[in-house]
């Protein structure tokens, strides 16, 4: 073994100790860096020769330390975890938000919803009937219907853009999506590379990580794990990184909340025209257009006819002050079928109003206009209203429930990748002086060294001249 060879050896210390410093002062320096995993160098002893040569041989004792190797800390199983939890947690929180956008657009309870409208309705048929000579409670039963007509009308609008505004949210998530994909495939080209060619790829795999939980979040994607750091995201069963190559997703289906039962919006791959299952905030997005606004726009329609029936043959079977037949309450402008959106009041005189139960006319008999009034007990608009109300705020409660306790979950699992993946200062700190002590102790064996060869080479033979 050379006299040198210690040299060596002291001199790999000190690089690998000075490598060692430079990777803790990054870490310190990320430490706030969103989506940065801790790096950590790997040591490996450099052992002596194994091969055997001519005039060579080995101490066994080795040549020192080699750091080439900086590894990124990461738990790929937690990763995965993470990926799960986060889509489960933002489609809940699309879901929960949707409930309370249909919550606001019934605003119940309150002065101001359709409870209210209704009742006030009801009271203006039985004013007139305690006083059908009254043209004060007639008129004011027309003003009460118009606004009941107005009400229903504003409901179905609020669901309406509610449902348009979700489209349009979930069409540019659709582009962000294809977007971040192809971004995750030029990383991967980069990362396979750099592998390649023993290059650090630390960074790179960061930024990749980043918009893999971002699409986790957005459409609830999975990864595959390949070799030279490759690396595919799926979605659905569906691939959507392979390598290099991205597929491109689209948004297609109903541009009208009214015929998404004929056809749902659904999101497919631009080749091939593939549904894909998404998660994510994409997948409680589709389950808001496709389900939970029309369903509620469905039974507000349902609603607004059956109240239109109700009133219309009540009416119909009644006399006004002329003595004519009562005409329909409520109808539409152009005569298709009511709807919470069409709506509207026919009666356009307090006179047309049929209070009368008597043929003939004049005639002030209340009979007709109390059996108006009595529709809030016997035509079951008002329960049926209620029952709807109730079964919101239940599936609106059990949503935000669920959403409280996914978000636990959630939070524990980040935390638990933060312990993994995530810069420790006080461990952070404990590194740096280890690696400082090592470097100062290298340092020394080089001056011990150095100490021992100046003897060698100026004071050997000395003694004997």
């Amino acid at each position: 073994m050379s006299t040198f060879s210690g040299l060596n050896a002291a001199t790999t210390a000190l690089w690998a100790n000075r490598r060692g410093l430079d990777v803790t002062g990054q870490n310190i320096a990320n430490v706030n860096t969103d989506g940065y995993s801790r790096q950590r160098v790997d040591f490996n002893a450099i052992g002596g020769s194994a091969v055997p040569a001519f005039f060579s041989t080995s101490s066994g004792i080795g040549q020192g330390v080699n750091a080439d190797d900086v590894m990124r800390i990461r738990d790929a199983f937690l990763e995965g975890r993470g990926h799960t939890e986060h889509a489960n947690h933002t489609r809940l929180v699309a879901e929960t938000d949707s409930y309370e956008l249909i919550e606001q657009a019934f605003r119940e309870p309150g002065t101001t919803g359709i409870q209210k409208m209704l009742s006030e309705v009801w009271s203006g048929w039985q004013d007139v009937a305690n006083n059908p000579a009254d043209t004060a409670a007639r008129g004011q039963v027309l003003k009460r219907l118009e606004t009941l007509a107005g009400g229903l009308h504003f409901s179905q609008e609020q669901l309406g853009g509610q449902w348009t505004q979700t489209r349009d949210n979930l069409s540019v998530l659709v582009d962000d999506v294809n977007a971040a994909a192809n971004t995750i495939a030029s990383l991967n080209v980069a990362i396979q590379r750099a592998t390649q060619s023993n290059l650090p790829a630390n960074d790179l795999a960061d930024q990749r990580d980043v918009l893999v939980m971002k699409l986790a979040d957005q459409m609830g994607a999975t990864v595959r794990h390949g070799k030279d750091g490759l690396l595919d995201v799926v979605v659905g069963g569906m691939t959507l990184v392979s390598g290099g190559s991205a597929t491109k997703f689209e948004l297609k289906g109903s541009i009208d909340p009214d015929t998404t039962g004929t056809d749902p919006l659904r999101i497919t791959t631009s080749v091939g025209d593939f549904s894909v299952r998404v998660g994510g905030t994409a997948g409680g997005q589709l389950n808001a257009l496709n389900t939970i606004i029309p369903g509620y726009r469905g039974q507000l329609d349902s609603l607004a006819a059956g109240l239109a029936t109700a009133m219309n043959t009540a009416h119909s079977e009644g006399y006004d002050l002329t003595g004519t037949a009562g005409g329909p309450v409520f109808g539409t402008a152009d005569g298709s079928p009511i709807t919470a959106a069409n709506i509207t009041v026919m009666i356009t005189s307090g006179d047309r109003i049929a209070a009368s139960g008597v043929p003939g006319g004049p005639n002030l008999d209340r009979k007709n206009a109390d059996k108006l009034a009595q529709l809030a007990t016997t035509a079951g608009v008002d329960a049926g209203y209620r029952k709807m109300i109730v079964e919101l705020g239940v599936q609106s409660a059990v949503s935000q429930r669920n959403l409280d306790i996914q978000g636990s979950i959630t939070t524990t699992v980040d935390a638990a990748r933060e312990s993994v993946a995530g810069v420790n200062l006080d461990e952070e700190l404990t590194n740096m002086l280890s690696y400082q002590q090592a470097y100062a102790a290298a340092g020394r064996m080089i001056t011990a060294l150095d100490e021992a060869l100046d003897v060698l080479i100026n004071r050997t033979g000395l003694v004997g001249r």
